[in-house]
């Protein structure tokens, strides 16, 4: 929830067309390591539909955080984050 607040550029990821040919849709649960700079260091796929997955860790991949920062150092966090994957009507 706090490091929700911090996110500076979030990018949406593009729909597989695997997924949307079979019309797959639903969210990926993401566990996502923030460096101190704020940058996406890793991001660990904890459930979803494997179709999905690979978009989803894309996308956050080139996500900007704002620092999280204790006692005012910027320090390494890990966020969970989710996907939402909804097909266009």
């Amino acid at each position: 929830g706090i490091s929700q607040g911090l996110i500076i550029k979030k990018i949406a990821p593009s729909y597989p067309p695997t997924a949307l040919h079979l019309r797959v849709e639903g969210s990926v649960q993401l566990l996502a390591t923030v460096t101190k700079k704020g940058d996406i260091s890793a991001v660990k796929v904890m459930s979803g539909d494997p179709s999905l997955a690979r978009a989803a860790v894309d996308a956050v991949k080139q996500w900007k955080y704002k620092p999280y920062l204790l006692d005012g150092s910027p320090v390494e966090i890990q966020t969970q984050v989710t996907v939402n994957f909804k097909l266009p009507h």
